[in-house]
């Protein structure tokens, strides 16, 4: 009967090796034997040169400068965004804003997203007129290599200090999110302390070399064997092996804007007591695949600033059916520093 499944699914499957899939449980995506022939290592490669292709036709977005600094390090910094009149209206918005949240547990840290639909952002004008701005979409449209509406939400990381083995945050491991470039964007409203979990992102990381090529290779191989997810791992201490530097730490001050090409090595560093970081969120992650840099859904009817929302529906219909695990657990209407229950 497996067989028989299998047999029915491969042209899904097949379809599947085109778009940003990263699962090495699929019979096509997750065999060994394609693997060591280099499916994975074909897909890697053919997405960096698209993502070339694209963001040649954006470079209007960011300076010279800043391009030659993403180009070598994988991520712009923008300290001192907004001026301190307006950035003090903003921040005042989001803490007046209560509006219906999710989170995530991951470990002993709670992540919670607040979506930035029309509705939420209706009455908060300086932080609709700011997530129009190029200051924000410029450097996000860049890295992420398209032209379109990125996902929005406030997001909070309420994070503690582990005090179990079991209760570590998986995302304080070093991590590619997939195996293209994407891009996701924390612009922080309040001061971030080094020892209350920053964002840490290996420089130079985003780069496709022959050793991090080979590098994919073995790690698919081994993710074949083990039926296992995309978003690889890999140890500080075999970061020198790469030629890679130690993390920087972007302990930063409020009003600073950080966007990352997440297919370098990333993770959210370690928060030794128990610590509150606000920010605003921004992904983009449409099909690698694509050679196109303004197709966007926010073009249909209702999607525009309802991504995280639309996404999540879909998450709960699949919950529904058996098919997949509710990750994202609704928790009302919350504003961003309110405290996380049963913690």
């Amino acid at each position: 009967m497996g067989r028989v499944k299998t047999a029915l699914l491969m042209p899904y499957s097949l379809f599947q090796v085109v778009t940003g899939r990263k699962d090495f449980r699929d019979p096509v995506l997750g065999s060994e034997r394609l693997n060591r022939k280099g499916l994975h290592v074909w897909r890697v490669k053919t997405t960096a040169r698209i993502m070339e292709w694209r963001r040649r036709k954006l470079t209007h977005l960011i300076s010279d400068a800043e391009r030659a600094f993403f180009a070598e390090n994988g991520y712009i910094e923008r300290r001192n965004l907004l001026p301190e009149a307006d950035f003090r209206t903003l921040v005042a918005e989001v803490e007046s804003l209560k509006a219906p949240a999710r989170e995530m547990r991951e470990g002993r840290a709670v992540t919670r997203r607040i979506p930035l639909t029309p509705d939420v952002l209706a009455h908060s004008p300086m932080l609709r007129s700011f997530l129009r701005s190029e200051k924000w979409t410029g450097p996000i449209r860049y890295a992420g290599g398209f032209n379109v509406e990125p996902v929005l939400s406030i997001q909070t990381i309420f994070g503690e200090p582990t005090a179990k083995p079991g209760e570590k945050d998986p995302q304080t491991d070093l991590h590619m999110d997939t195996f293209h470039s994407t891009a996701k964007a924390w612009f922080f409203l309040y001061d971030v302390p080094e020892d209350e979990g920053p964002f840490t992102y290996v420089a130079g990381s985003h780069k496709l070399t022959k050793r991090r090529l080979a590098w994919h290779k073995r790690m698919s191989v081994l993710a074949s064997r083990r039926h296992g997810g995309g978003a690889f791992r890999i140890p500080a201490t075999s970061l020198k092996h790469l030629h890679l530097p130690q993390p920087t730490k972007f302990s930063v001050p409020a009003n600073t804007l950080v966007v990352g090409d997440t297919f370098g090595f990333h993770a959210r560093g370690i928060s030794v007591r128990k610590s509150v970081r606000v920010e605003l969120y921004a992904s983009q992650r449409p099909n690698p695949f694509l050679p196109f840099i303004n197709l966007d859904s926010a073009w249909l009817p209702f999607v525009s600033g309802r991504k995280e929302v639309i996404s999540w529906y879909v998450q709960d219909w699949l919950a529904r059916l058996g098919l997949a695990r509710l990750i994202w657990q609704p928790v009302g209407e919350v504003s961003a520093r309110d405290t996380v229950a049963d913690r």
